[in-house]
């Protein structure tokens, strides 16, 4: 007598990024959890604020919420928003995907170089609801450096390229961090430096590296950082540079304010021209990109 065999458990993907604030009056409480528990100063919160200001808003949000949409179509799975430092919370998302009868859940950063803390802190939230067990988290393996990722920033960069003169230098950017983490062994460098190593092959060109939108506490952070590239890209004779923030999956303040206020005014003090290419947001390169990355996590 054969066994009839179960269904299979119902599947959904837990799309989480780093987070942001809607409203300005609560930079106080993120700034606070992004330094685990500490308050920040007022000049602190004053100069953030001035950022957020200037931007008109971060658009972060309302991108992940176009994010997840397409790649809800795409997968036919459902795709549940979880931030680690913002709402909607990791927890809210954990506990709606188990409502709603998910029983494996893969775990999709938004943040190719640092899948491994996105896994730890959803593998955290979860531990914190009633009967976790009912629930399993299936991370996707780091995906800087796959075929569909390296395809969408070359196509979204070319774009940019064409309008450049043939001389112009290429920057690829990610986000810095305290040197000290790099020290203890976070692989974030390794993987950017590998993804843009494949992002310049691709393009057959030779590509400048950045770390950008460095903390206000001081320390030491990982570099080189922007104005140390553009001082060097003038003493080589450089008259152009084009950034391509690919360590950003959408634009948020690092991309709209430091790089297309701040950094903008610093190349040209620097007699440098400057493009900046826009983060991937909603595009149908990434869209591919994401569900590929799932599709290996989940149906390997």
């Amino acid at each position: 007598m054969s066994k009839t065999s179960e269904p299979p458990a119902p599947e959904g993907v837990l799309l989480t990024a780093h987070g942001s604030v809607e409203a300005l009056d609560e930079l106080p409480d993120f700034l606070k959890r992004i330094r685990h528990g500490r308050p920040a100063p007022p000049e602190l919160v004053a100069e953030v604020r001035r950022r957020y200001e200037a931007i008109g808003g971060s658009p972060l949000l309302r991108i992940t919420e176009q994010q997840a949409e397409l790649l809800s179509k795409e997968l036919r799975l459902p795709v549940y928003i979880g931030l680690r430092l913002s709402k909607p919370e990791l927890g809210e998302a954990l506990a709606r995907a188990r409502r709603d009868g998910v029983r494996r859940l893969c775990v999709l950063p938004l943040a190719p170089y640092s899948v491994h803390v996105y896994a730890a802190a959803a593998e955290k939230a979860l531990a914190a609801l009633a009967d976790p067990a009912e629930l399993s988290l299936v991370p996707v393996a780091p995906f800087g450096t796959s075929s569909e990722l390296v395809a969408a920033h070359t196509a979204r960069i070319r774009e940019s390229l064409t309008n450049a003169s043939d001389g112009a230098a290429l920057l690829l950017t990610a986000h810095s961090l305290p040197q000290g983490v790099i020290d203890a062994g976070d692989p974030y460098q390794r993987e950017f430096e590998l993804s843009a190593k494949a992002i310049g092959a691709a393009l057959g060109r030779h590509v400048e590296l950045a770390y950008q939108s460095q903390g206000f506490g001081g320390g030491a952070w990982l570099g080189p950082d922007l104005q140390a590239v553009f001082d060097a890209l003038k003493a080589r004779g450089k008259r152009e540079v084009v950034v391509a923030p690919v360590g950003f999956l959408a634009d948020h303040v690092e991309t709209l304010y430091d790089l297309a206020i701040e950094a903008k005014a610093w190349a040209e003090e620097r007699g440098l021209a400057f493009t900046r290419v826009p983060a991937l947001n909603s595009s149908p390169e990434l869209t591919d990109a994401l569900a590929a990355a799932v599709r290996r996590a989940l149906f390997r």
